[in-house]
């Protein structure tokens, strides 16, 4: 077997550039996206947790596969606040007159939606063991899998795991903090609302989560960073106590809370490339930079990586001869702004708000405030987490 691009790791991501791909050349066959077996059972939020909170660019992407998943809740309003200090900030749909800001939707609901998609398109998928690059040849690669051996034009990385579990990059920073992940119900819900609020240990984000039975109405996607300690001892609360010490925490602007199922946490850093690029392969989502989730980023930096990928190599699809590493390095070159700038702010914003230092966190509260009452300030930050930033 020979092939154009090969791509490692099955996620969103990877099944995205796929897709891209498939609408560039006249055969898609020759697009292989490798990724590992998954259980006969199908995923619930039991299993995967994850809730990604996919911003507007990442849902017209999607939605141009045809791989927007139903379902989702949307985001129309940003709070974010300052435990324990004044100022804050309200960001609106209505500011930039774009439907909503973005969207929560249940991991699972994402992979369903895009195998969905590839059943279609035409590309080979293979599942079974990790594959492996196994060496470069001149403008091509050797790629393994299962004891089976194919050459390909370029080899993508698109499988980045958790941080807990990865291979140390070059920028590399362990903050020191867990996050505990679960799906609680509030008493006096604000359908369309978002909140993150900065504590002294780390963000909480509650986001709206999509309605499911009448009873589970009022739900929110819980995202608690917090020290490793508190992360252990919040994980293992019965359910009365941990809504208990969310409502502590969080405050009474949504009521009281209760506990709608099982909670997980994950350690937290970042994980960053320098160099995405190495001859004929390149790395994208969280296998090119692992990210804090404040404000929810990574997923959506990641699919930009994955759109934007797809159009650099494009004539390496079209033209037979056209050898892959001019292409990539022209695509490090056009992704650098957007992933320095996006991965900076995710790891300025959860260290900032955690020194301690009462000088600090008053500046911060008087930059809150300032982006709420300027438009001119609030405009940028909203628009680079709401679509990110493009060449």
């Amino acid at each position: 077997m020979h092939a154009d691009v090969t791509i490692l790791g099955g996620g969103p991501v990877g099944a995205t550039l796929a897709l891209f791909l498939a609408r560039a050349t006249a055969r898609p066959e020759r697009i292989v996206l490798c990724r590992p077996r998954r259980p006969a059972v199908a995923a619930s939020a039991a299993s995967d947790p994850r809730s990604m909170a996919l911003n507007h660019g990442s849902r017209v992407l999607l939605a141009s596969l045809g791989a927007w998943p139903d379902g989702g809740a949307d985001i129309l309003h940003v709070h974010v606040s300052q435990k324990g200090r004044l100022g804050r900030t309200h960001i609106s749909h209505t500011d930039f007159g774009v439907p909503a800001l973005g969207t929560v939707v249940p991991y699972p609901a994402i992979v369903e939606a895009l195998d969905a998609a590839l059943a279609l398109s035409g590309i080979t998928v293979r599942a079974g063991e990790p594959a492996a690059i196994l060496r470069q040849e001149g403008d091509a690669a050797v790629v393994g899998q299962d004891k089976q051996e194919w050459t390909t034009r370029t080899c993508v990385h698109a499988e980045g795991g958790t941080f807990d579990h990865q291979a140390r990059n070059e920028l590399h920073r362990d903050y020191g903090q867990h996050a505990v992940l679960a799906i609680v119900r509030a008493s006096r819900p604000r359908p369309g609302w978002a909140w993150e609020r900065f504590t002294a240990e780390g963000p909480l984000a509650l986001l709206p989560y999509p309605a499911g039975p009448a009873h589970d109405s009022g739900r929110y996607a819980l995202v608690w960073c917090c020290r490793p300690g508190h992360a252990e001892r919040l994980a293992a609360l019965d359910d009365g106590a941990f809504a208990h010490a969310l409502g502590q925490t969080f405050g009474t602007r949504l009521g009281s809370f209760a506990a709608a199922g099982p909670r997980h946490r994950y350690p937290l850093g970042i994980n960053l490339r320098r160099h995405v690029v190495d001859g004929n392969t390149v790395a994208i989502g969280n296998a090119a930079q692992t990210l804090h989730p404040v404000a929810g980023q990574g997923m959506n930096l990641g699919l930009r990586d994955a759109a934007r990928l797809a159009e650099s190599l494009a004539p390496l699809l079209r033209d037979p001869s056209a050898g892959a590493a001019p292409l990539l390095a022209a695509y490090a070159r056009a992704r650098g702004a957007d992933r320095w700038l996006t991965s900076g702010l995710t790891d300025f914003m959860p260290r900032v708000f955690t020194t301690g230092l009462a000088p600090v966190e008053h500046a911060c509260g008087l930059a809150l405030l300032g982006l709420d009452m300027s438009r001119t300030l609030r405009g940028p930050l909203a628009r680079q987490l709401m679509e990110g930033l493009r060449a």
